[in-house]
């Protein structure tokens, strides 16, 4: 376990035909035909293309680099075709730098393609989703493996709905404040390392744990535990919006630094690019942390909603 808080470097966005496979099986119910060499390949374009201009022998700003989708309108015209032309166009998208085939509508592949795609080191893949469905969740799952990624040494917790990550040296009572708040009916999401994704789309970050420390926490003098196992499967939470960072600081540390007293002062920390509301909580013996926590969650809820207790307050007393 690490012993300060830092992040890693922004992880390469990077992703192969492999990770597209692997990650979009299930929402694409993707079936592997053939593999090959063509599992490594690097997907510099994350989109699909339909080469239906290609099947004609027209190759002129051919798309080779994004996976090709034959869909329903490719079909009827392969069809058209008779076999050893079909074969022949589409030997002739391998030949053009074709990586990647998957053929939707559950269609079966052609005779001769499987060989084909071998010796060229390409994958096939067959979906039962139409087209247009396959086109739709696959923008979905490349984007998600295309995201800006990073990892930052901290316990994320789903609170009152929304995601908290605690940072803060060790030794401060980060995992064992998550533990409080699973008993309180709060979901973990990741236990000292959280991995965040960047929606490029909406600007907000994604906090989930890595998936081979998932559902397990290092508790001190417990040691190591399954969350799941011991409380649960809704102690679990997959994946969260980042909402709030709460940085643990030591009581002595805090004196010598300007603490904001009434909350007036909002503090972010930015992470790929993204400001993240930000509070400082120090630590001490005796001071209920589940409970700051807590209370901090529930008040950011508000603060997003638009109420302003420091001006409410303030009016207060200027009305005495």
């Amino acid at each position: 376990m690490a012993e300060v808080e830092k992040a890693a470097e922004v992880l390469e966005s990077h992703f192969t035909m492999r990770d597209f496979v692997e990650t979009g099986k299930e929402r694409l119910k993707m079936e592997l035909v053939v593999g090959g060499a063509g599992l490594d390949h690097v997907v510099l374009e994350p989109m699909t293309n339909r080469p239906g201009l290609a099947l004609t022998g027209f190759y002129e700003l051919f798309a080779w680099m994004r996976p090709q989708v034959i869909g329903m309108s490719e079909r009827v015209y392969l069809e058209s075709l008779a076999p050893d032309v079909r074969l022949a166009r589409l030997q002739a998208l391998f030949d053009h730098k074709a990586y990647c085939l998957v053929f939707a509508c559950g269609m079966d592949v052609p005779p001769g393609v499987c060989e084909a795609a071998e010796k060229a080191g390409a994958v096939i893949l067959k979906t039962p989703l139409l087209t247009r469905e396959f086109v739709q969740h696959a923008a979905f799952v490349m984007e998600a493996l295309r995201a800006p990624t990073t990892r930052i040494y901290g316990t994320t917790v789903e609170v009152a709905g929304i995601g908290v990550m605690l940072v803060g040296k060790a030794g401060l009572g980060k995992s064992e404040t998550a533990l409080g708040l699973i008993k309180h009916g709060n979901a973990i999401v990741a236990d000292d390392l959280t991995c965040l994704r960047k929606d490029v789309t909406t600007n907000q970050l994604y906090a989930s744990a890595s998936p081979r420390t998932r559902n397990y926490m290092e508790i001190r003098g417990i040691g190591i535990i399954n969350v799941a196992q011991v409380f649960g499967v809704t102690a679990i939470c997959s994946e969260k919006r980042l909402d709030l960072v709460i940085s643990l600081i030591h009581m002595d540390t805090a004196k010598g630094a300007e603490l904001d007293r009434i909350g007036e002062t909002v503090k972010t920390r930015r992470i790929l690019g993204v400001d993240v509301p930000e509070i400082e909580i120090p630590v001490s013996v005796g001071r209920d942390l589940v409970n700051l926590v807590e209370t901090a969650a529930q008040h950011h809820k508000l603060r997003s909603a638009g109420y302003d207790v420091v001006s409410e307050l303030d009016s207060r007393l200027k009305g005495l």
